[in-house]
């Protein structure tokens, strides 16, 4: 039975996504005029750009990598969070603007509302809004019964329909577009892409300690720390049956930040416990997850 020693601590917090890219002025020019983010750093390893002092973003460049082939394991998309409606539209409009092309659509998804892009590169973008957490609905999740476990709770999540055109129209204000560098937005979840979801379950929610919150028919597992809908979720759409992943570009890294050095030593028994190997330093954790998408811990 899982206890709270078990679990991920609730003020968890997602960090920098690290991407390996081939064409570093090319990704560059997107995130900054398209997403609106601005370089916080530049270094041999890269360019690390966000809102305010928040990286978001990391570009490492590694022009000998191929393009990951379809199918294989690695990122769905990152998730970018923003505090309002109007601060998501400015971001949407000028994503949109940058290239329509790489568009690829939008939900009503009941706790939050998204829109979806891909960069030049192909990995995947959302652009998102959290509705207020006294809306989201929950039902018992009694998923796991079988194999012992006590039910738990489920968040509810749809895809209604959210007509981009409408959107902006309602939100989209002249405020927000020149003052869209300014607003603030976080990594709210990534998303990847997995070989099973029962495997992703083992791995991040028994010996990580995330909270499972929802799934979907098989396809789909969402998790997270304190009641969140989802800091990571995984997905089987594109990938199902993949292996480990070769070294490509696209996700390079997931930063996952936790408030104390004692959440980090707590994850590292539970790691050592299930037999995975990692790199402990004291304030942060590195490893692996089972198809080679790397995880940093970090003290915040």
């Amino acid at each position: 039975m899982t206890t709270t020693q078990d679990l991920l601590p609730d003020d968890l917090s997602m960090g920098t996504v690290l991407l390996k890219v081939g064409d570093l002025p090319t990704m560059s020019d997107y995130y900054q005029r398209a997403l609106g983010l601005e370089v916080i750093a530049e270094a041999s390893d890269g360019l690390h750009l966000g809102r305010g002092n928040t990286p978001l973003i990391h570009l490492a460049p590694a022009a000998g990598l191929q393009l990951p082939a379809q199918g294989e394991a690695g990122l769905f998309h990152t998730a970018l969070l923003f505090d309002d409606r109007s601060a998501l539209a400015a971001t949407v409009a000028a994503t949109a603007q940058y290239d329509a092309s790489l568009y690829v659509g939008s939900a009503d998804h009941l706790v939050s509302e998204a829109f979806y892009f891909t960069d030049p590169e192909g990995n995947g973008i959302e652009l998102y809004f959290d509705k207020p957490r006294d809306t989201w609905q929950w039902s018992t999740d009694t998923t796991g019964q079988a194999a012992g476990k006590a039910p738990g709770k489920s968040v509810v999540m749809d895809s209604l329909r959210l007509p981009a055109d409408a959107y902006l129209r309602d939100h989209l204000t002249e405020a927000a577009v020149t003052g869209q560098t300014e607003a603030s937005a976080v990594v709210g979840h990534v998303h990847l892409q997995v070989g099973d979801v029962e495997t992703a379950g083992k791995f991040y929610v028994d010996t990580l300690g995330f909270e499972r919150t929802a799934g979907w028919h098989g396809q789909a597992l969402f998790v997270s720390a304190g009641g969140y809908h989802h800091h990571m979720a995984m997905n089987v759409w594109n990938s199902r049956g993949a292996g480990p992943r070769k070294d490509t570009l696209g996700l390079g890294e997931v930063l996952i930040h936790v408030p104390a050095a004692d959440d980090v030593d707590a994850l590292a028994d539970r790691l050592r416990v299930a037999g995975i190997g990692n790199h402990h330093t004291g304030s942060e954790l590195r490893f692996n997850d089972p198809w080679n998408n790397r995880i940093r811990v970090a003290v915040s």
